[in-house]
């Protein structure tokens, strides 16, 4: 009896009393501050900054970070809580948000040395720095090892050549403005026959680095700034290499499994606020002298999308309960959830401009934004088809062995 009694009362959403007010802290925010400025921000194709440093205010930009580095200390759970939220609201923005919180401050958090952290982690969680990461390149995208960017060793410091495209936070505003801190992948020489990745956070005032272009007029995620970096002759110090020559591809599994689990929960965001626009349009819009709800075909559309978004809720949770900042090897499910959420984002919020009609396709209701942000999620921080790939292999030589 004990037993059931404690099955009933686990909330696998909100499994304490801090991630449950975690949840309504973010939702008051968002329904505020966020939601009232997505619509101009995607219009114009800008990034809100000062919106952006409120996160920090809030304790969201270091949420898993220990509070001895100016974090908040939280688990995977919490950020995301706090993903699905932003997102549900406005992803590109929430994308800007993932860039810095998790690919930025959560891979220092976990690889950098306690100096290295006490250096950058509490400018980095209170806002005061903009945090960004580079491993795509102009032709190098899924293949780490085949980046070209080069840092050489000369006495103090490092001298890092290269180009990476499609960085999200890479610039702050109309002027190329440089972010503050940008973690970079480049190879720093070879081991049997295989490049040697190292891994270096570049300061705004290291003298080599630049912003090349703002990309503009992308499809979604347009209140997020992306841009090509430029580091020619980079002077950086030796004391920015994090870990060893030749770490990095350690230092990406120990953060990748969170980038993907917290990207899953950002298309959760787009599916949950589709279902329920879908849902109210369909109980107030007439045809033929009944609600469109009334129609078969409507109703397949919502049951299925509320089914889908409620299978991969599940799945993303589940996962994110079971993951531990301080280790990884749970790639197989990291993937799976991006697979499934993601896609069940961007299909749901087809859906949701299907019932609408012309409504849906016009950016007053929010869909059509929603549609055009979710198809990144199929292509940024790994496409569909390398998280098939890893799965399969993974299935092959672990079986579901622990499942």
């Amino acid at each position: 009896m004990a037993d059931t009694q404690q099955w009933q009362s686990f909330d696998l959403y909100n499994p304490t009393e801090e991630h449950r007010m975690l949840r309504q802290m973010v939702r008051e925010f968002v329904e505020g501050e966020v939601e009232t400025q997505a619509a101009e921000y995607d219009r114009k194709e800008n990034f809100n900054l000062d919106l952006f440093r409120r996160l920090g205010e809030l304790g969201l930009l270091g949420i898993t970070v220990s509070d001895k580095f100016g974090g908040s200390g939280m688990d995977p759970l919490a950020a995301v809580i706090a993903h699905e939220e932003l997102s549900a609201s406005d992803p590109g923005f929430c994308l800007a948000y993932l860039a810095h919180a998790m690919l930025c401050v959560n891979n220092v958090a976990a690889n950098a040395s306690d100096e290295q952290k006490q250096r950058w982690l509490p400018k980095l969680c209170s806002g005061e720095w903009v945090g960004a990461m580079a491993m795509s390149e102009p032709h190098v995208g899924t293949d780490v090892l085949g980046m070209k960017s080069t840092a050489v060793r000369s006495g103090d410091h490092y001298v890092l050549n290269g180009r990476k495209m499609w960085i999200t936070n890479g610039t702050l505003d109309e002027n190329r403005t440089a972010c503050d801190a940008v973690l970079v992948y480049a190879r720093t020489g070879e081991k049997n026959g295989k490049p040697q990745i190292s891994t270096f956070l570049v300061e705004k005032s290291n003298a080599g680095f630049s912003v090349g272009q703002k990309i503009q007029d992308k499809l979604g995620m347009r209140a997020s700034n992306t841009a090509e970096l430029v580091f020619q002759d980079c002077k950086v110090p030796a004391a920015n290499l994090i870990g060893k020559e030749g770490e990095s591809m350690l230092h990406m599994m120990r953060n990748l499994e969170i980038e993907r689990l917290t990207l899953a929960a950002m298309s959760l965001g787009i599916a949950r606020r589709s279902v329920e626009i879908m849902t109210k349009y369909a109980s107030e819009r007439e045809a033929f002298g009944q609600p469109l709800s009334f129609f078969g075909q409507v109703q397949k559309m919502i049951g299925d999308s509320y089914a889908e978004y409620r299978a991969a809720k599940a799945y993303v949770y589940e996962t994110a309960r079971r993951m531990r900042l301080d280790s990884h090897g749970q790639r197989l499910d990291s993937d799976g959830v991006k697979l499934v959420a993601s896609t069940a984002g961007k299909n749901i919020a087809d859906r949701a401009i299907q019932v609408l009609g012309g409504y849906g396709y016009v950016g007053e209701y929010v869909v059509e934004r929603l549609w055009r942000d979710a198809k990144l999620l199929e292509i940024g921080g790994g496409t569909l088809e390398a998280h098939q790939k890893n799965i399969t292999r993974d299935l092959a030589k672990n079986g579901l062995a622990g499942l």
